[in-house]
């Protein structure tokens, strides 16, 4: 009983080629309980909701389960708070077009250097059409952290809203939320919180983080292609008011989800939350109680590796870490090796059966305040499902390449 990897890793069809997959952050592999969820749900036979036949209830049935499994992996209090989109950031584009309606020149909103360009640039290009101001928190590049006072001190009267990560998708920095949070709820501005990076090692709840607004793509943790943002309360939806078709649903959260839901990709998110409930063979009761359990393990297991990562990382001469923070972070680590591009770095590891990723990985304000450029460094993050032998290879194989 208890937290197994290689019981885990057993469910995971893709990992049997063999490969080192440390690329966790640009997207997890997929368990079989999740690929047979799909295949189901396409086998039963799907319809679009609203008509009187099977099919059709079938598919209502598998949007209100997906809304109840999302609710219960980041703790909102409703399922009703949970809106279903293709990606988190066309989701980021939808709500910041909505909220945006009704800014004035002379309001401002607060975006960050750490976060990734998803929750950075729509709020900008919303705010510089309203005529209003955009105010950015600086991280340290030497740390990688995001100063708290740093963002509490740009918050004012006149803030409508603060996007800020729960983690970084490439430093892997968990930034103390709260304080800014509550500072935003103090002034009466909205907070909205990209939990993408942060939704697959913690164990979320969305109350505790004081969040208006949280952001999860299910394919980080598991799942499907499919993304949501989660509201801290139905009321925070239901007083906002997107474009949509007029024959669409007035209802709240249906208002904001344009067109059909992936029916399919909803079963599969299902199946992936049901997924991470049983990582933890001890774990009972309640799907939510589940989850505290087996969140809280497999985060174990991904510290103990990350901490093999990043001790090995700063033995290896010729690689730079680039920021280490000192508080609590996702298992990520990004770097350089001496007189090699990220790309090509990625590339003789891929050829040694090891999969990371290089660039920017799209957190723009980061690596430019790295000093970086778009170049940006390479990535190595892990998952529920790595191994302390794919770590051994990863540093292995720099030492070899640094060498």
């Amino acid at each position: 009983m208890g937290f197994d990897v290689e019981k885990v890793r057993a469910l995971y069809p893709a990992l049997a080629d063999g490969r080192a997959w440390l690329d966790g952050a640009a997207g997890t592999q997929v368990p079989e309980p999740v690929i047979e969820a799909m295949s189901d749900a396409y086998r039963a036979g799907l319809s679009n909701v609203g008509a009187p036949f099977e099919s059709s209830e079938r598919s209502a049935g598998l949007v209100a389960e997906a809304r109840a499994a999302v609710a219960d992996l980041v703790g909102a209090p409703d399922p009703a708070c949970v809106t279903f989109g293709p990606t988190t950031t066309a989701l980021t584009y939808r709500f910041a077009a909505t909220l945006s309606a009704g800014w004035n020149p002379g309001d401002e909103v607060v975006v960050t250097q750490l976060d990734h360009d998803a929750n950075v640039r729509p709020w900008v290009q919303h705010a510089q059409r309203a005529g209003a101001a955009v105010r950015t928190a600086e991280l340290d590049p030497v740390t990688g952290e995001l100063p708290v006072d740093g963002v509490v001190d740009l918050i004012g009267e006149r803030t409508k809203v603060v996007a800020v990560t729960a983690a970084s998708n490439v430093l892997g920095t968990v930034p103390d939320l709260k304080p800014i949070t509550d500072r935003a709820r103090e002034v009466g501005a909205i907070s909205f919180v990209d939990g993408v990076q942060h939704c697959p090692h913690e164990h979320v709840r969305i109350a505790e983080l004081g969040a208006d607004f949280y952001a999860t793509s299910a394919y980080k943790w598991a799942g499907p292609h499919l993304a949501a943002v989660v509201a801290d309360d139905p009321w925070t939806l239901q007083n906002l008011h997107p474009d949509k078709l007029v024959p669409s649903p007035e209802s709240s959260p249906e208002r904001f989800e344009r067109g059909t839901n992936p029916f399919a990709q909803l079963a599969g998110a299902v199946a992936a939350v049901e997924h991470l409930a049983d990582l933890d063979g001890a774990a009972s009761g309640t799907r939510a109680e589940r989850l505290a359990v087996s969140r809280a393990s497999a985060r174990e297991h991904e510290e103990q590796l990350a901490a093999e990562l990043f001790d090995g990382l700063a033995n290896l001469d010729g690689v730079t870490r680039h920021g280490a923070p000192r508080g609590r972070v996702t298992p990520t680590a990004f770097f350089s090796v001496d007189g090699k591009t990220p790309r090509a770095v990625a590339e003789a590891l891929s050829e040694r059966g090891i999969n990371v990723s290089a660039g920017h990985s799209y957190a723009w304000e980061t690596v430019h305040a790295l000093g970086l450029g778009p170049q940006g460094g390479v990535r190595a993050s892990l998952s529920h499902y790595s191994s302390a032998e794919d770590v051994a290879r990863l540093l292995d194989a720099l030492g070899e390449l640094a060498g």
